[in-house]
């Protein structure tokens, strides 16, 4: 049985099983956190890699980039309805 054990822990170094990967899965998320890289198979053939992620992936946002690309909408828009032409203006930004 220990045998066994070695063994499927070699396997998930870098190829595991679909009913393998699910029954292990926080098992594999920790080796691929550690940087190993796990394919996970079905029926013999390779369907999916488990690798870690690229730091660059996650850039760090900054802030004021929206600038002048929003609108503020009129606050009393639900109080006074406008008509269709009035609507037309405001969205040409032709306010009233």
């Amino acid at each position: 049985m220990a045998a066994r054990a070695r063994s499927r822990t070699h396997i998930a170094s870098q190829r595991v099983t679909s009913a393998e990967a699910r029954a292990n899965l926080p098992a594999l998320l920790r080796r691929v956190q550690a940087g190993q890289r796990v394919t996970i198979t079905r029926y013999n053939k390779p369907v999916a890699d488990l690798v870690p992620l690229a730091a660059a992936e996650y850039p760090v946002p900054r802030f004021g980039l929206g600038k002048g690309k929003a609108a503020i909408l009129d606050p009393v828009w639900d109080n006074d309805p406008k008509t269709n032409a009035a609507v037309a203006a405001w969205l040409e930004g032709k306010f009233e």
